[in-house]
C-alpha cells in the first residue's frame, strides 16, 4: 500500500522522530510506514490522517 506521510511529514517540515513522538511510535515505526514495509493500525491511520488534517484515502492509497 502506497502513502503520503513521507510526503506530509516534509511538507510540515517535520522529522521522522518528531511525528513518531506526535503519534506516540518510535521513528522507526513511521519510517517503515512510509517505505511500506508496516500498515499501520486503523486507529494510527486515523491519527495520522487527523494530524496532517487529511483523510485517510487521502494519506493511504487501497488501491495499490
Amino acid at each position: 500500500m502506497k502513502n503520503a506521510v513521507r510526503a506530509l511529514r516534509a511538507q510540515a517540515g517535520l522529522s521522522q522522530a518528531d511525528l513518531g513522538a506526535a503519534m506516540g511510535v518510535s521513528r522507526q515505526t513511521i519510517n517503515s510506514i512510509e517505505t511500506g514495509r508496516y500498515l499501520p493500525s486503523l486507529p494510527l491511520a486515523i491519527s495520522l490522517a487527523r494530524y496532517f488534517e487529511s483523510t485517510v484515502e487521502e494519506v493511504f492509497d487501497v488501491e495499490s
